[in-house]
């Protein structure tokens, strides 16, 4: 189980259109400026997150993108797997040894741990809590 740049910035741009909701469609480049990240990474991330049905996008002069659901109907878990694929653990080596198998079982643990967390997180959620960072209270909590 690993997060990439890929997943990590895929969430941002989703926390960016969770602020947004509402407000029509957004530029890729105003969440590129607002977050911080390449714009051209974003519009590779922007496929794999249309493919998976979280936003929609809109061609033309007024176009842009936006979410394809209420921010509250979309979890961290999804945004993660329609970008990183799934987050399970890594598959026990050969070795089946006492050892191994206690290790595979702490691995599997901590994947499960992971994934629970991630699908209990709203991006709602998220933009929340990055409203509350950008105001200036740092209390953060899961």
């Amino acid at each position: 189980m690993k997060v990439t740049a890929k997943g990590r910035y895929g969430l941002q741009l989703m926390v960016e259109l969770a602020i947004q909701f509402g407000r029509g469609p957004v530029l890729v480049g105003t969440i590129a400026d607002r977050q911080g990240l390449p714009p051209k990474y974003l519009h590779v991330l922007m496929g794999s997150l249309k493919a998976a049905g979280l936003v929609k996008v809109l061609r033309g002069p007024a176009g842009g993108c936006e979410l394809a659901r209420h921010p509250n109907r979309i979890t961290a878990l999804e945004i993660l797997e329609s970008l990183e694929g799934s987050l399970e653990p890594p598959a026990p080596g050969p070795d089946q040894s006492p050892g191994a198998r206690t290790v595979g079982q702490l691995l599997s643990h901590a994947a499960d741990a992971f994934r629970r967390v991630a699908a209990g997180c709203s991006l709602a959620d998220l933009a929340e809590r990055q409203q509350t960072l950008e105001s200036g209270s740092h209390g953060y909590s899961i």
